[in-house]
């Protein structure tokens, strides 16, 4: 194996020459460089990772929590954070926490140790005092942690809306809203929040089926779907997540209603899922690739101890579709 001496006896200079090279710290003539970068090509020298990790105090690693890959936005979300934080030059370690457990406090134990630079978190996680007093960087997305971990977001009170304006625009009179559950708080319950006061100060009527916590699966979303045709069949208008209004499509289908003349459909998120298929759904869309280079820009910025003068959110866009 080639060591860091061989490289430093083959361009006649010293390790610590060699180290400084490597590193791209303190000054080395242009002379001398070319000679230990020439001495590395020869030998066919690679530094290692972990002494370059310690040397510099870091890993070049980043930790990403979320809570499955396979929920579309998420899934979406996490490509964009990998094509981000790779175009900076840092590996993603990622963490889903559905289904597993403790996987969340180890994570957050290897940032401690030093075996991540920091931590982007996007879980439904109710242990929120595993983020207190932590002295590494940490960006919540989405997510209330505490006071002093900073959260990336879309602009959900636009995103509210936007949605209240689409029912309004077509004449809605009792809009029913899927919502997430009421256990855990994020930024996201503005949009239901704000588009149930404008549309209830237009006098419409605004009911809401709640879903269970961190229960992402198919038959989750049809369960609530088929409850909310039951439980409110004079609704006009719904809008929920991707998947909770995709399954109400179905189930209106299944039902004998059209749509949308019976019944308005509205996405939040605006996932690939709701452009596939014969009827795309209409959607407020989330702008998941800006938002996750939002979000790797802060983090970095934060782990190299920069200012940052960029806002905490960026607006929704609306998303024409064949169901409202």
């Amino acid at each position: 194996m080639v060591r860091i001496k061989d490289v430093a006896r083959e361009a006649g200079v010293a390790p610590s020459t060699v180290s400084l090279v490597m590193n791209k710290k303190g000054y080395v003539s242009e002379e001398t460089r070319r000679k230990v970068e020439a001495a590395m090509k020869k030998l066919h020298y690679v530094p290692s990772g972990v002494a370059r990790s310690l040397s510099l105090n870091r890993t070049n690693t980043i930790g990403v929590i979320m809570p499955s890959a396979a929920h579309p936005f998420f899934g979406e979300l996490i490509g964009e954070l990998e094509t981000a934080l790779y175009n900076a030059g840092y590996k993603m370690v990622l963490c889903c926490t559905h289904a597993k457990d403790n996987a969340e406090p180890h994570f957050v134990e290897m940032l401690k140790r030093r075996n991540m630079d920091g931590i982007i978190m996007g879980a439904h996680s109710l242990d929120e005092g595993l983020y207190d007093n932590l002295e590494r960087p940490v960006v919540a997305f989405d997510r209330y942690l505490n006071d002093c971990i900073p959260i990336v977001h879309c602009d959900h009170c636009q995103g509210g809306k936007l949605a209240a304006e689409t029912f309004l625009r077509h004449s809605c009179r009792h809009v029913v809203e899927i919502v997430g559950s009421s256990i855990m708080k994020t930024p996201a319950d503005d949009y239901h929040r704000v588009a149930a006061e404008i549309l209830t100060s237009q006098g419409v009527k605004v009911d809401r089926i709640e879903r269970p916590w961190n229960e992402p699966s198919y038959a989750s979303f049809m369960q609530i779907a088929r409850q909310l045709f039951a439980d409110y069949p004079d609704a006009d208008g719904i809008l929920g997540a991707d998947l909770s209004v995709s399954a109400c499509l179905y189930v209106a289908q299944e039902r004998g209603l059209r749509v949308p003349e019976d019944v308005k459909l509205l996405a939040y998120d605006g996932t690939l899922i709701t452009q596939m298929g014969t009827q795309p759904l209409t959607a407020i869309r989330q702008p998941i690739k800006e938002l996750a280079e939002l979000t790797v820009c802060k983090l970095l910025a934060m782990i190299k101890g920069e200012q940052d003068s960029q806002p905490w959110m960026i607006a929704p866009t609306f998303q024409p579709g064949a169901t409202c």
